[in-house]
């Protein structure tokens, strides 16, 4: 992980859960979780960024990356760009921080 501020500019707490700054890197050869890097976690997507389907991995694999429900995830905003904000019900900060330290 960066540094502190960093990751607390891509993880915050919300009452119900975490909000994430997400970078997606779609076309990528698996779909998977890369890190935290310059305030965003990064999300490599094995989907193109066509019709949503990036979009739809995005969620599947946070979902799964995390040990959520898929319906927990929800993309707040960026649906057409790389650059993209979801919230994460029922996970914390701190499990979020334990993942990305294992990278």
């Amino acid at each position: 992980m960066a540094d502190t501020r960093s990751f607390e500019a891509a993880v915050v707490a919300t009452p119900s859960g975490v909000r994430l700054s997400i970078f997606a890197k779609p076309r990528a050869s698996r779909s998977r979780v890369l890190g935290e890097k310059d305030g965003a976690v990064v999300v490599a997507l094995a989907a193109p960024p066509v019709e949503g389907a990036a979009n739809e991995e995005l969620v599947e694999t946070l979902a799964r990356t995390f040990g959520v429900p898929r319906r927990a995830v929800k993309l707040l905003a960026g649906l057409t760009g790389r650059h993209k904000r979801v919230e994460i019900e029922g996970l914390t900060p701190e499990k979020v921080a334990a993942f990305l330290n294992q990278l």
